[in-house]
């Protein structure tokens, strides 16, 4: 089992995508939402990605699920498991290629910040992406196990930038 998309160049229409989208999505979080922002690979100007829009959504609470479940399946999302407390998953699949993946985490989740901090580090060093984009290259290369087997072996990458946090 392969991934469910192929890493690309960076393209330059990501960023129009990811503002689609949170338009889009926007409605379906009310009161409840804080932010929308663009993170991943696609939020990191020149960096290869599987072309996936990575929306980080924060809300100040979870409510009314049942009711953003319909509206986000309306717009061709459908519920993921979710990935720790207070942090749901989302994603949407065209033709059954990957195109978009929610994270929707509760505010002063420890995700918010340490994906905001890591797509930061990416833009701002030239360096770390390249390496980055190497290494996405060679896992995708060498995957055999799927989405589980690329993620796992991100995260020592991901976790060693990030430090002990």
């Amino acid at each position: 089992m392969g991934l469910t998309s192929t890493i690309s160049l960076y393209d330059s229409r990501w960023p129009a995508l990811f503002l689609c989208a949170r338009e889009q999505i926007a409605a379906a979080f009310g009161a409840e939402l804080v932010a929308i922002h663009h993170v991943g690979s696609t939020a990191v100007p020149g960096l290869a990605a599987k072309p996936e829009i990575d929306l980080l959504i924060e809300v100040s609470a979870h409510l009314n699920e049942a009711h953003r479940d319909t509206v986000m399946r309306e717009l061709g999302y459908a519920r993921g498991s979710d990935l720790s407390a207070g942090h749901h998953f989302y994603r949407r699949d065209v033709d059954g290629v990957r195109t978009h993946k929610a994270h929707v985490c509760l505010t002063g989740h420890r995700q918010i910040e340490r994906m905001l901090r890591f797509r930061d580090r990416l833009r701002h060093d030239p360096v770390l992406r390249q390496q980055y984009q190497d290494l996405k290259r060679e896992l995708e290369a060498s995957n055999t196990g799927g989405i589980g087997e690329y993620l796992a072996k991100k995260a020592p990458f991901i976790d060693g930038v990030m430090g002990a946090d």
